[in-house]
């Protein structure tokens, strides 16, 4: 007895097959340079994360302190999340004689900048 199989029925040619599987490489290596980009942009989140706690904390200090910064520009480092992190603060006068304008800059090892903030503080 002879069965009759269609064509549909035998399954994928051997074209078929390969155009499917090109077509899964290519989204494969869309999803792979994809997962790239969210890990770096991950990591520069955490970075920048950081990079605001310690110009906060700078912040903090010069808020909490009883004297008043002093006119002009200071630099320093401070680690953090177990990497060195470089700092300047410019303290400058403003148009109110009893208020000075107090600007941090906080940039990472490789000299880029992460973490900005600005202030406004009583002297005395």
């Amino acid at each position: 007895m002879e069965s009759f199989v269609s064509d549909r029925e035998r399954g994928f040619t051997l074209i078929e097959m390969l155009v499917a599987l090109a077509i899964f490489s290519l989204a494969a290596l869309a999803l792979l340079r994809l997962e790239g980009v969210t890990m770096n942009s991950t990591a520069l989140l955490a970075d920048r994360s950081i990079a605001q706690t310690v110009v906060r904390n700078l912040a903090v200090e010069v808020l909490s302190d009883p004297s008043a910064p002093s006119f002009g520009r200071a630099t320093g480092s401070v680690i953090n999340g177990g990497r060195e992190w470089s700092w300047t603060r410019v303290v400058t006068r403003t148009d109110d004689v009893r208020i000075a304008r107090v600007d941090f800059t906080v940039v990472d090892d490789r000299g880029r900048a992460s973490g900005k903030l600005s202030l406004a503080r009583a002297v005395q």
